[in-house]
């Protein structure tokens, strides 16, 4: 799931180079500044250069202003075997729909007291934060969006279906397509979807995300070639529109997969730049030699990366973004966010929060919380990768302890601020189904689910998980994690027919979105946990047993009314005057309330 960062020396690598040099990593307080509220800049120095000021470049609207940063306190870094200076200043408060953006830059000890100019060429005795540019044109730049926009309402309870179009439902009566290979079109559609959203509805769920349903030549739609086209594979824009009008009809709201790092080379614009030297688009790339080698995203020659420093590139996305939800789409989930610039996120934050303010913009960032919070500024969220991780490793793989995860879980719960989003999920299209994972020990995963929808996160289904499908060959293969959605006798009936009781109790209990979580019973021996989340008004609990033995527990609290049972399971739980006791079957659980 984390790739390369799995490796203790690279992550030792990544540690040592946030601390080398002239650093700000997006460290602001607060992370997402309010209108005519001041915002803090973080910043870090060490290595052997020192600096006698540091100072803040800044841009609003095209007026350009400095000021200087001061410093604080010292820290040692064990690692370095070195000295870390802090310094600190603030950017003024700003109105409503502002834009800033900002470079940061330290003046070497000794090479005089000129402060560079913005958009002029700096000193060599300059050094810019985070890339150690030597000159300010050259420096990184940072950006934040001032805004009263919350997270939207509707997210705090959603519950979201994610579909891969091409494998979810070709329609009534329409048969699946057999390609020869995985990578082949299995034949799902728009239509398909419509007719299943009553299914998606009985699920609980309110909300749909839809894969990459743009004009494109694959079967998975990230590289696109028309953004304003519905790919003819999956339907036409009138379905699309029909797709929203009927799923707004049920309350279920409509995310859109977007990609704004790369596109496809077949993409017109491409075209016209490697065939014309003097194309208009040519600067929407970036080339290391015309026209054959050219930046691409993980080096696949098919997904150009887009050069979304150039402002012409940047506002057709934005444009596209804003024509789709005028036209009733509710959100997007952003795809390989730290590939565009952070200031590409702002102006796209704004121009998406001009549309409508309560679309939902949530990002896909695998990485560390810090990573994640640097997003913070943009997004009303991100994908909780890190907690499919801790899951995964705790109820699947059983690499972790219970208290492992509880220590995980807790600290994770505070970490970012309760106005940013973690959708959470099991599984997704781009990692190991977690029923492979789990060598089909279904116990295992309703036990992962379990937990999944009593966090406060919304949760997410990736389409299949709830009826067991799982994949054919050994890890790795993206691919293997997109088979089609089984609709006959292969479903699993009994483990949608639990995903389905979640899904209910989640919807009939907002305490679990809204209310606090505590541990109430923790033994690691004997594989069992328990948790309630209560409100002034509202208590349940959840009790799980990981073990392969029959497990009772016996919790110390009272505040459960004396009727109180297992709505999930139908477990025996009995209450006495201090206490509850719950009887688990192995790899079982129990929604107490």
């Amino acid at each position: 799931m984390f790739g390369t960062q799995r490796d203790f020396k690279n992550r030792i690598a990544e540690y040592q180079s946030s601390l080398v040099g002239i650093k700000h990593l997006h460290r602001l307080s607060p992370m997402r500044p309010k209108p005519n509220e001041p915002t803090t800049l973080h910043v870090t120095t060490s290595g052997g250069i020192a600096y006698d000021s540091v100072h803040c470049w800044m841009n609003v609207n095209g007026e350009e202003t400095t000021f200087e940063l001061v410093p604080s306190e010292s820290s040692w870094s064990t690692l370095e075997w070195r000295y870390v200076q802090h310094w600190h200043g603030q950017i003024p408060p700003q109105p409503n729909g502002t834009t800033v953006r900002y470079k940061i830059g330290g003046r070497v000890v000794g090479s005089g007291s000129s402060t560079a100019s913005f958009g002029s060429q700096a000193s060599p005795k300059w050094v810019f934060a985070d890339n150690q540019a030597r000159a300010l044109s050259e420096a990184t730049e940072f950006a934040i969006s001032v805004d009263d926009n919350d997270i939207p309402r509707w997210v705090r309870d959603a519950i979201i279906y994610h579909i891969f179009l091409d494998r979810f439902y070709p329609g009534d009566n329409v048969p699946w397509k057999k390609p020869t290979n995985l990578s082949g079109f299995f034949g799902g559609t728009l239509c398909g979807v419509i007719q299943k959203l009553d299914y998606i509805q009985s699920l609980g769920c309110n909300a749909v995300w839809l894969s990459p349903l743009f004009a494109s030549p694959s079967h998975h739609g990230y590289d696109a070639t028309d953004y304003y086209t519905v790919e003819p594979r999956f339907g036409t824009n009138a379905d699309l529109k029909e797709l929203i009008e009927k799923a707004h009809q049920r309350g279920i709201r409509v995310i859109l997969d977007f990609v704004a790092n790369h596109w496809s080379n077949h993409h017109p614009t491409f075209q016209a730049a490697q065939r014309q030297p003097d194309s208009e688009y040519r600067s929407w790339y970036t080339w290391q030699r015309w026209p054959d080698e050219y930046t691409s995203f993980f080096g696949v020659r098919g997904m150009p990366q887009l050069n979304l420093k150039h402002k012409p590139t940047s506002d057709y996305l934005l444009e596209c973004v804003q024509h789709w939800l005028h036209n009733g789409v509710d959100g997007y989930r952003l795809d390989y966010v730290p590939g565009p610039p952070h200031t590409f996120w702002a102006d796209f934050r704004q121009a998406c929060k001009a549309v409508n303010p309560e679309a939902f913009l949530f990002g896909e960032v695998v990485g560390h919380s810090e990573v994640i919070r640097s997003y913070i500024p943009h997004f009303d969220g991100c994908l909780d990768f890190l907690l499919a991780d801790s899951l995964r490793g705790t109820f699947v793989l059983e690499t972790s302890t219970l208290l492992e995860f509880e220590a995980f879980l807790r600290a994770h719960e505070t970490y970012f601020p309760p106005d940013f989003s973690l959708p959470a999920f099991l599984d997704n299209h781009d990692m190991t189904r977690i029923l492979y994972l789990a060598r089909e020990d279904k116990a295992k995963v309703r036990l992962a689910a379990l937990v999944l929808f009593t966090l406060s996160a919304p949760p997410v289904i990736y389409n299949g998980t709830e009826v067991g499908v799982s994949q054919r060959n050994p890890l790795g293969r993206f691919e293997e994690a997109r088979l089609p959605m089984p609709w006959g006798d292969e479903a699993d009936k009994d483990l949608l027919a639990y995903f389905q009781r979640l899904g209910g109790l989640r919807g009939q209990f907002p305490v679990i979105t809204s209310g606090k979580r505590k541990v109430v019973h923790l033994d690691v021996q004997n594989g069992t946990y328990a948790y309630v989340r209560t409100s002034e008004t509202s208590i349940v609990l959840i009790a799980l047993n990981t073990s392969r033995s029959s497990q009772t527990i016996n919790i110390p609290i009272s505040s459960l009314q004396p009727s109180v049972k297992d709505l999930l399971n139908g477990h025996k739980v009995t209450v006495s005057e201090d206490s509850i006791i719950v009887s688990l079957p192995a790899q079982s659980g129990a929604f107490v309330a």
